[in-house]
């Protein structure tokens, strides 16, 4: 070797150790934290540093100390704990801005007390005889109690208005309730405007019967839930607002970021809300990242024959899905499917109003009454099997409702059978999940009944042995109602479950429309309602038992459903405690510990959403998506202290190593 040569490479070599000893700075560096990291080993660390957007650094404040530059930010955590930004894998964006509107906020009010708040609105917002007062959250599980004024929905909302079609939006996107003129809209198949009475619930309208509530003398009462309502063409929970947000589409991103949300799953996505995406991207507001769950029906692609065209609904989800394919902030690897409905009943309807999700068992027919609190509770049970029921299913006709019930106790209607339906025909759906994942489509189906989680794991297995395919990230949501034989394949799949953990409570007023329609009980109290030995209770919500069989456990909100507010933190709490404030818990063998929940908001939601290599845990390489909140939420659940951890606020979140949140300064 000659000497320039050997120069050279001692020249070469003294800058590559000079590179190691000083590498490059860092943009950001935080130090004197308690870091959650979520990775695979559950490290805390003390320091990260972000380059560029992505994490370079996480460890000790001396290994971050030597990424500190001259133009370098440091930032003191004072000891805070700091966690990976949170994922929300199913919630409905659109919904959840604070637009001004007409809403009861999910308010438990009297059927008394509805026409003065309608009318209310009617006057504050200025609305035109003739167009539509639609009533956001309404809460369709507590309150509405009737009066003598007041019996139904209908005739309050009648009282309301009677130049304007009137409808309260329920705040589960499912259920709502119309005065008469909403309900003189209906139109049939033919288009023709027909509206929903007695006599075309028996003619045309037969197949959304169960969907719609009658009253004594069978005539509506107001309800009208799920695909029934479009034949009122009823405004929707996600789209009534959506001329106004268009306006100001950046609230969305600033609620989530507000909570410490930096990626969701839109859960429900039709063409219409694409501009809405469209809007923030072009404006450079969008903070967070977002997969969209696109919703066909796949009815509306029925051929001249009947045959689903699943060929002409997959070309327009690819389309969507190749508008955003070059896109880290939005894309779309996904299709909704809906399974079934909701679980809840009316006991305030007569006869009560059932509920409509698919169930392995028939509903039971709970009589209901008033108790010795005054409040309505579970008096008795009809024996459908009697000789008495047997007669009326054979000619219904034949008995008049109210001598019916002054001699029997009872309406004749509830001598029905009835064991829900599902959204689509199972074959449908089993069809729909195979031939979406043959196009590369992950399937995010929401089940709520045993029979249609049942269908949802028969409806995964199809599609993956349809293609070979089982790292899909594949997911069911909200799983209220679980078999322990579908727990067991879930977790055999490796599925992932999304829960909306504030839901596993124990509420009086929702358990009266839900529980006594599966279980024998009397009364109304929570031992009536949450006997440890029953089905129902065993199979509520199984948030432990799925992840001890291996289902993997995402969190989803489902905002605005209940409320607006994706309360993360509350979620959290309630999956510690599963109770609210005040209430004993459901299930408690149901528990998780406090990092099931951070782990599920944070690196479980990513590989829910496929992406768990990019972000979900703070790891170098990752993108530097990492919130600072104000109380050691690890702390108060390893404490038992996990009823406070739903107080917790945001004190800053960061999305792609820039601030894109700061919580107000308080006054000291």
């Amino acid at each position: 070797m000659n000497i320039r040569a050997v120069i050279a490479f001692a020249l070469a070599a003294a800058v590559g150790q000079a590179a190691k000893a000083a590498p490059l700075p860092a943009d950001y560096v935080l130090t004197g934290a308690r870091i959650y990291t979520a990775d695979a080993a559950h490290t805390t660390a003390e320091a990260l540093a972000v380059r560029d957007g992505r994490l370079v650094y996480v460890g000790s404040a001396a290994g971050a100390a030597a990424l500190t530059g001259p133009a370098t930010r440091v930032e003191r955590g004072g000891g805070r704990l700091v966690l990976p930004g949170l994922v929300d894998a199913h919630l409905h964006p659109t919904g959840i801005a604070d637009l001004e509107g007409c809403s009861l906020d999910s308010r438990a009010v009297t059927l008394d007390a509805l026409p003065a708040f309608v009318q209310g609105c009617v006057e504050r917002f200025h609305i035109p005889a003739g167009q539509w007062v639609a009533v956001q959250q309404w809460n369709f599980t507590s309150g509405n109690e009737p009066s003598a004024a007041n019996p139904t929905l209908r005739a309050a909302l009648d009282h309301a208005s009677a130049e304007h079609p009137v409808g309260l939006l329920g705040n589960d996107g499912h259920h709502g309730a119309f005065n008469s003129l909403a309900l003189a809209r209906a139109r049939n198949d033919a288009g023709a405007v027909v509206g929903y009475s007695r006599a075309t619930l028996k003619g045309e309208f037969a197949p959304q019967a169960k969907l719609i509530g009658v009253d004594a003398a069978g005539e509506p009462n107001g309800t009208v839930n799920e695909d029934a309502r479009e034949r009122l063409g009823a405004p929707d929970l996600l789209t009534v607002n959506l001329p106004a947000l268009m306006l100001a589409p950046q609230k969305v991103p600033e609620r989530l970021n507000s909570v410490g949300v930096t990626a969701i799953q839109d859960a429900w996505v039709t063409p219409a809300l694409l501009p809405f995406y469209d809007a923030l991207l072009a404006r450079d507001q969008m903070t967070m990242r977002v997969n969209l769950m696109q919703l066909f029906e796949p009815e509306d692609f029925r051929g001249p024959g009947g045959a689903i065209d699943y060929d002409r609904l997959l070309v327009q989800a690819s389309a969507v899905r190749a508008k955003y394919a070059s896109s880290d902030l939005v894309r779309a690897p996904g299709v909704k499917i809906f399974a079934d409905g909701v679980l809840e009943g009316n006991p305030y309807a007569t006869p009560p109003t059932l509920p409509d999700s698919p169930v392995l068992k028939p509903y039971l027919q709970p009589i209901f009454g008033p108790g010795a609190d005054r409040k309505l509770t579970v008096t008795g049970y009809v024996d459908t099997a009697s000789a008495l029921c047997v007669a009326v299913r054979a000619d219904p006709s034949r008995y008049e409702p109210a001598a019916f019930m002054k001699a029997n106790g009872y309406h004749p209607d509830q001598c029905a059978i009835s064991s829900g339906k599902f959204q689509h025909e199972p074959a449908v759906i089993l069809d729909y999940a195979r031939r979406a994942h043959l196009a590369g489509f992950t399937l995010h189906i929401h089940a709520i009944s045993d029979a249609a989680v049942r269908l949802a794991v028969d409806a995964i297995e199809g599609a993956r042995a349809a293609d070979g395919n089982a790292s899909t990230p594949d997911a069911i949501a909200h799983l209220q109602l679980v078999t322990p034989q579908d727990i067991a394949r879930i977790g055999r799949d490796h599925i992932f479950t999304v829960y909306t953990f504030s839901w596993a409570t124990a509420v009086p007023d929702y358990d009266l429309s839900v529980t006594p329609f599966f279980e024998h009980v009397l009364g109304n109290s929570y031992a009536a309602f949450h006997r440890p030995d029953s089905a129902y209770e065993k199979g509520f919500y199984p948030a432990r038992s799925t992840r001890n069989a291996g289902g993997l456990l995402a969190a989803g909100s489902d905002a605005p459903v209940g409320t607006r507010d994706p309360q993360p933190f509350i979620n959290m709490q309630v999956g510690v405690t599963r109770s609210e404030p005040g209430l004993p818990s459901a299930n408690p063998w149901e528990r998780l510990t406090i990092r099931d929940l951070v782990d599920a908001y944070t690196i479980g939601g990513a590989r829910a959403m496929g992406r768990g290599a990019e972000f979900g845990s703070l790891e170098v390489g990752k993108s530097a998506d990492f919130i600072i909140v104000d109380q050691d939420i690890l702390k108060l659940g390893d404490e038992g202290h996990g009823d406070l951890i739903g107080k917790t606020r945001v004190l800053e979140t960061w999305f792609r190593g820039r601030q894109v949140y700061a919580a107000p300064k308080t006054p000291d």
